[in-house]
């Protein structure tokens, strides 16, 4: 068994079909209630609050850990491992740049991973480049606007499908520690992204140049989120975009 955490979020709906193919028994901690539906478990509660975990971890051989928000990820950790001891194995998604980048989401991915690593608990935990949905997310906001600010930052967006996808094979391998990190096959300067996803939605914007400020801008500037090693993903944005953007109701 199974147990997936972040069951229902972007990546959660990617890698739960991935496991019942590969055979395996799922069970999805849900902060709602939901009856069980194609051949998924459902258990009700919340790892913040530190609710439900004992019930939703009887039985459970593996946790795949995907659940994630603004801030508290770090406490929500802690409450999962903390009720773990009898698992053989646990999986993280974290970020590129989580131990480089001096932002308060990122510093709460890192206590995450150092929850993980003091549990007694094998583990392994992969880090991410950011998903194209949060980079469509960004932007889509940013070019609601009269003039589009682009902030000076390099990004190296990946593919949820290529995450859950690598995802998949280390949950059903043997615990491994720290894997090599999965970025997207392509490297973009922001305003980059910004100009596909303008073209893609038939929009026309300016775009006013922007420096982010503090120890997190120099951070981003020397490129610390970026990785130069490891496995990429195969689908690019502008695959991303021909597939979500493209075809829609244009303004």
């Amino acid at each position: 068994m199974i147990l997936l955490t972040g069951g229902t979020g972007t990546l959660g709906r990617h890698v739960t079909p991935l496991l019942l193919e590969a055979g395996q028994k799922v069970r999805i901690l849900s902060r709602n209630a939901q009856p069980a539906q194609d051949g998924v478990e459902y258990v009700t509660g919340d790892l913040l609050a530190g609710t439900g975990i004992t019930e939703a971890l009887d039985g459970v051989s593996t946790i795949l850990h995907l659940a994630g928000s603004t801030k508290g990820d770090d406490i929500a950790t802690r409450n999962l491992m903390a009720a773990a001891k009898d698992v053989q194995h646990v999986v993280f998604i974290s970020v590129i740049g989580a131990d480089r980048v001096p932002l308060a989401w990122l510093r709460s991915q890192l206590d995450a991973e150092q929850a993980i690593r003091d549990s007694g608990v094998p583990w392994t935990i992969l880090r991410a480049a950011q998903f194209h949905d949060l980079v469509l997310k960004m932007v889509t906001a940013m070019a609601k606007l009269p003039v589009v600010p682009a902030p000076g930052m390099r990004l190296q967006p990946v593919d949820a499908r290529d995450v859950a996808a690598r995802l998949v094979e280390l949950t059903l391998g043997q615990p491994a520690g720290l894997v090599p990190e999965l970025a997207g096959p392509r490297e973009y300067e922001m305003r980059e992204l910004i100009t596909g996803y303008l073209g893609a939605a038939g929009k026309r914007r300016p775009k006013l140049p922007v420096r982010i400020p503090g120890k997190a801008g120099k951070a981003y500037r020397a490129g610390d989120n970026l990785t130069l090693d490891g496995p990429r993903g195969t689908r690019t944005w502008e695959d991303f975009l021909a597939e979500r953007v493209q075809g829609s109701s244009r303004h």
